[in-house]
């Protein structure tokens, strides 16, 4: 490509120069290409640990002239055909043009000005934005990395880095490159080259580790192998950009999640040098997720910037260091000490932001006032005009009121309904302000009727409820509410009755989700409704079992909101739809909150507290149960040996995490559980899970099997009681079913909740997300080996492939989707993969794919008839017509080819050249043919249609009845095709057949003699069609010969008698003749000299002995008969077929044949091709010295 022009001192040190004149010089980089010896070996380790430029672009072309000793660098390539191109147009452009000067200094100032002008109407000429923001020197790195690794365009590099390594004892000094998709390495030391390409999809494992042998490294397991790479020089930023990778990765197998770019990234001030736009979006996005994580926001909300400041509390009365945060939708502060404040400003409660008169005590102050009369001091702010300024811009983009005229529908991708519909309240709507759920929860309309409780246990209540009217006076009240330590004691004291809905929805964030969707809801329970899908069997089938002991959940009105909040959710992500513990959540939600209020309380739990707990592998909950067995094991370690022994833990954490103690704890209980979630987060799950554990590590310790484990925990959890309770105790159907003669203790809830924060409240959430991500890898990729070893066990049934050859050929498969999905559409590819669908049906290809897999696996491998094949084969196993073909599928089409016995391997080789294998456009001609073929009885017809009259029609009436009735019944009864249900092959698919055949045999030993036999075997079976011709529809023949003139004479050959006798080689040029003679009613004009000569020369084979009539190799290409106008103007002969058992009769006469179609092959080969094919792939051979003689003179 051409450069900058810039100066070059030593134009001969590690250069060798291969082409000059008086003004250029191409030269070549020591170490590149042939030759080079030591000093080559040297220049070429040197550029690697470099990092040099040169590594990239081995060749360059310098300016030079007679009397000046600096030379200019104008242009470098990778490939010495990319750097002739250049050196060609100096040449013919520049070098006369420049011969004219006079002056050195003018040709210097000319070509530089040229080549600068060249350069800019490049750049001027490039759309790619992303390419403009990044550094011409990380641009430079990224096409090192496509060179290198053999990558397309499409990966895109995200940063790399200078790391060693470890190679056996040997550590390997070299580069990292980390792409969206593959995590790569190239070393080059002294002739020593070591490269290595691992997808982010195979890693298993991935940590940061210190050790003797190894120290600050990270190692990356795979299924296989372990890699270790170390001396980094900031080793965490590297393992983070790692983590992000993997993770894209993983949410790709999970549910098909592809990384998009963010295109909306404010552009920097200046460009970063050896930072991509790619390696700031994914510090950005780490950021904004670590900033909703903080303040429970929804995904779409968007960090736009942090600083340093003081917040003025005045219930404390000082000033609180910490950090403000500004978003799109909210300004939030966290204190540097944690639990000391937490404060969240909705931009839409904003009224006035202003700045304060400065001090010495109070410099650079900021104050926010809100629409409930709170006022909030900011300090200490270094930038003080520019935030106020970025609030106030912020502050004009958000609407006064949040009812925009757009329907909220639109987020979920779904049309709405009418806005006539939408605003009036109609009668008859399955949700509107009129039902008794939606204005409050269920337990306020069953509590409204009985009489004050006035006992030591409702005045306990009236106190809590007292401590947090104080606690709102206080700290205010609403999502502007201070957060401190204070109101964490609150939440674990137990939240009041009649507050609870209303604190759940302030502290998970579902409060702002819900102000800033009004109508929502309602309009999504009207599009939802009526709708039937798995989604809402599953709901109708789980909705009686939702809490059936509470009086709530006993009559229709409680039945009733839970199906339409369950049922909207569904529609809304239909990724998730529903899952099985979804009812039980959701219907103690509905227990204390409005149905709006429940939905967003389960948007937020599904899709932001409890990720990926409600999908259809339940991902989240296992990966929650990986990171609570690694808690046992650091917190409880004799326990937890002892717990593995038996298998248990896995079992009984599952029902803990996915209904949150709900379905396993008495729910008066539970419920102080859910208070402290929706406050704390997923942590005091944990800590409460460990707490019980530890409260019965004695017991445990002397259980024997996994049922008594099991017992014990179940007998403790059912007696966990709540001593304040205001409401009767609600029976605990899992107690009565296990309560024993001699129960045990009871244990206060208060008291579980308090020793798990004394014993294991030092739990961390940014530890708890730490270990997540390695057992998120674990668990994903076992799904994967689970999905693998379940697809493998049902096609061993079907194909005769053994489990290892199947278990390659799944991973062959997967790896073309994969592919698909790095560099195809991932729209596309999107739709390909569908986590819901039974294993067998997960993963499907598209033709292309296929057409790929089968040229690299498939035993008919034709030549360049191959392709063709190839889409037959395709549309023949596309039963359904998508055009995808899924694992089940494509094994059926090649398990018949390697392991059928010879008849199965025909029938499949004759429905390939059948509708609908045979494409319209392939088999146009035969069109006619086809209505022929499938008539019941010509004759008959047409008899019936001589008679005519009322009664005629009345016989075809119920014949038809009756077939359709026949049809009906052999659709519900599973039927095995035989060889007499194929149908009959016309001519144009009998000449489609031949055409294969004559390709299937161009690579083998006995060519000849196949194609001997095959040629034999045209001609029977062409005078069989004849023959069969003449029975069947003689009459018709007859009739329409005595209308027709009679046909010209013509030079074709009619096919052998059996008496003929066939000469030694020419039988198939008798075939060609065959199949000409047959083709065409009147035969073809006579062929010239010069046409059989120009036939001749096309011919792989064409003259097998003198005398005999050249005969092509049948390919697409070639011409059967004549031109091809004349084959287009050709009339088919539409009465000549045959049948599958006459093609097998004829076959079988041939031992050639015989032996061909009975020969096992073997896979195992084409595999190890295939895969050793798909790392060549990926690499680059450094060959682009092709030309070393070429251009040389």
């Amino acid at each position: 490509m051409w450069i900058q022009p810039e100066e070059v001192l030593l134009a001969g040190a590690l250069w060798v120069s291969e082409r000059a004149n008086p003004f250029f010089v191409l030269q070549r980089r020591r170490g590149h290409g042939r030759g080079g010896g030591l000093s080559g070996l040297l220049v070429g380790t040197l550029d690697v640990v470099l990092d040099s430029s040169a590594r990239v672009a081995p060749y360059r072309i310098l300016l030079q002239t007679a009397d000046s000793q600096i030379y200019w660098n104008i242009a470098c390539g990778s490939s010495r055909k990319e750097i002739t191109e250049h050196w060609d147009w100096l040449e013919s452009n520049l070098l006369q043009t420049i011969s004219i000067f006079d002056n050195d200094e003018d040709i210097t100032t000319f070509v530089r000005g040229k080549i600068s002008g060249i350069i800019a109407e490049e750049n001027r000429l490039k759309q790619d934005e992303e390419q403009e923001e990044d550094s011409g020197k990380f641009r430079e790195a990224e096409l090192k990395m496509r060179k290198l690794f053999g990558m397309p365009s499409e990966e895109k590099l995200v940063n790399y880095y200078s790391c060693s390594y470890w190679k056996g004892r040997v550590p390997r000094q070299g580069w990292l490159y980390l792409s969206v998709n593959h995590l790569c390495f190239y070393s080059f030391l002294l002739g020593k080259e070591v490269t290595l390409v691992v997808p982010w999809t195979e890693v298993t494992q991935l940590e940061k580790n210190a050790t003797l042998l190894f120290p600050e490294s990270v190692r990356v397991s795979t299924r296989h192998t372990e890699h270790f790479f170390s001396v980094f020089l900031n080793i965490n930023d590297t393992f983070k950009l790692m983590e992000q990778l993997a993770n894209i990765a993983m949410r790709q197998l999970l549910d098909n999640e592809a990384f998009l770019a963010d295109r909306s990234l404010p552009k920097p001030c200046k460009t970063l040098k050896n930072v991509s736009a790619l390696k700031r979006d994914f510090d950005a996005r780490a950021k904004n997720e670590q900033y909703r994580a903080m303040f429970r926001l929804t995904q779409d909300e968007r960090l736009d910037g942090h600083t340093d400041c003081t917040l003025w509390t005045p219930f404390a009365k000082m000033h609180v260091v910490g950090q403000l945060f500004i978003s799109n939708n909210y300004i939030c502060f966290n204190s540097r000490e944690e639990d000391l404040c937490q404060l969240i400003i909705p931009l839409r409660e904003v009224s006035i932001v202003e700045k304060a008169d400065s001090s010495s005590v109070l410099p650079c102050p900021v104050s926010i006032s809100t629409k409930n009369k709170m006022n909030f001091l900011f300090a200490n702010l270094k930038d003080r005009d520019f935030l106020v300024q970025r609030i106030s811009d912020f502050l004009q983009r958000t609407p006064d009121s949040w009812n925009s005229d757009t329907s909220p529908l639109a987020m979920i991708g779904h049309s709405a309904s009418s806005s006539a519909g939408a605003e009036s309240v109609q009668k008859g709507r399955h949700y509107h302000p009129g039902l008794p759920t939606a204005s409050q929860g269920l337990l306020q309309l069953y509590h409204q009727d009985t009489a004050e409780d006035l006992g030591p246990k409702a005045m306990k209540e009236k106190m809590k409820e007292e401590s947090w009217n104080i606690h709102f006076s206080e700290f205010g009240r609403g999502v502007c509410m201070y957060r401190t330590s204070r109101t964490r004691d609150l939440v674990l004291n137990g939240i009041p009755e009649l507050l609870r809905g209303e604190l759940w929805l302030l502290f998970s964030g579902a409060q702002n989700e819900m102000a800033s969707h009004p109508g929502y809801y309602g309009d999504l329970v009207e599009q939802a409704m009526g709708l039937c899908s798995l989604a809402t069997e599953e709901i109708e089938r789980d909705l009686h079992r939702s809490m059936p002991e509470h009086r709530a959940f006993q009559n229709e009105m409680g039945i009733a909101a839970l199906r339409r909040v369950l049922t909207a959710y569904a529609h809304r992500n239909p990724g998730i739809g529903y899952c099985q513990a979804m009812n039980i959540v959701t219907s103690v939600l509905l227990l204390y909150c409005t149905e709006e209020e429940a939905f967003w309380l389960l948007v937020a739990l599904c899709e932001r507290m409890l990720p990926d707990y409600y999908n259809t592998r339940v991902v989240g909950a296992l990966v929650d149960q990986g990171v609570f067995e690694e808690l046992t094991r650091a917190f409880l370690p004799l326990l937890y040996e002892h717990m593995q022994d038996l298998g248990v833990i896995s079992t009984i954490s599952l029902s803990w995490f996915l209904t949150l103690f709900l379905s396993v704890m008495p729910f008066d209980s539970a419920v102080l559980l859910v208070d402290c979630f929706f406050y704390e987060g997923i942590k005091v799950i944990f800590q409460v899970a460990l707490a019980v554990l530890h409260d019965n590590m004695d017991t445990l310790l002397s259980c024997n099997d996994e049922g008594e484990a099991m017992t014990i925990l179940g007998r403790y959890l059912d007696n966990v009681v709540n001593k304040q309770t205001v409401a009767p105790p609600i029976p605990h159907l899992h107690a009565l079913l296990t309560s024993g003669d001699d129960p045990p203790p009871e244990i206060d809830v208060f008291d579980l909740i308090k020793s798990s924060y004394e014993r294991f409240g030092s739990l961390r959430s940014d530890v708890i997300e730490q270990m997540r991500f390695k057992q998120r890898l674990k668990v994903i990729q076992s799904l994967e080996d689970t999905a693998k070893r379940s697809v493998v066990r049902a096609m061993m049934t079907e194909s005769a492939f053994s489990i290892e050859e199947l278990e390659e050929l799944y991973c062959l498969f997967k790896s073309q989707h994969m592919t698909s999905c790095y560099w195809g559409s991932s729209s596309s590819a999107a739709e390909r993969h569908d986590p819901s669908l039974p294993y067998l049906e997960q993963y499907r290809i598209d033709p292309v794919q296929f057409s790929q897999l089968y040229a690299a696996l498939a035993p008919w491998t034709c030549g360049g008839h191959t392709s063709t094949l190839s889409a037959r084969l395709f549309r023949l196993l596309d039963q359904n017509q998508d055009g995808l073909v899924n694992f089940k599928e494509f094994i059926t089409g090649l398990s018949g080819m390697y392991h059928g016995d010879m008849t199965e391997k025909l029938k499949l080789l004759y429905k390939l050249h059948l509708p609908p294998a045979l494409s319209p456009e392939e088999a146009e001609s035969a069109l006619e043919a086809a209505q022929f073929f499938t008539e019941d009885d010509p004759k008959g017809a047409a008899e019936e249609g001589k008679d005519g009259g009322a009664e005629g029609e009345e016989k075809k009436e119920v014949k038809d009845y009756r077939y359709y009735l026949r049809m009906w019944a052999k659709e519900n009864e599973p039927k095995k095709e035989t060889i007499k249900d194929l149908p009959r092959m016309n001519q144009e698919q009998f000449i489609e057949l031949c055409k294969t055949l004559y390709n299937l045999f161009s690579e083998e030993p006995l060519e000849q003699e196949l194609y001997h036999s095959i040629a034999t075997v045209a001609s029977l079976l062409l005078r069989i069609g004849e023959v069969g011709k003449r029975f069947t529809n003689g009459g018709k023949k007859t009739e329409a010969t005595a209308q027709a003139p009679p046909p010209a004479p013509t030079a074709s050959i009619s096919p052998p008698r059996e008496d003929e006798p066939v000469e030694g080689g020419s039988a198939e040029a008798q075939v060609c003749r065959a199949l000409a003679d047959a083709q065409l009613e009147p035969g073809p004009p006579q062929t010239s000299d010069e046409e059989i000569k120009d036939d001749t020369s096309v011919s792989s084979y064409s003259m097998v002995s003198s005398g005999s009539l050249p005969c092509e190799d049948i390919t697409d290409e070639a011409v059967l008969v004549g031109g091809s106008e004349q084959r287009r103007g050709s009339v088919l002969d539409v009465d000549w077929s045959i049948t599958f058992e006459q093609v097998l009769a004829s076959l079988l006469t041939e031992p050639p044949l015989v032996d061909f179609f009975e020969r096992k092959k073997d896979i195992q080969a084409k595999m190890a091709a295939c895969k050793a094919q798909r790392a060549v792939e990926r690499q680059t051979s450094s060959a682009s010295d092709h030309e070393l003689t070429q251009h040389s003179t």
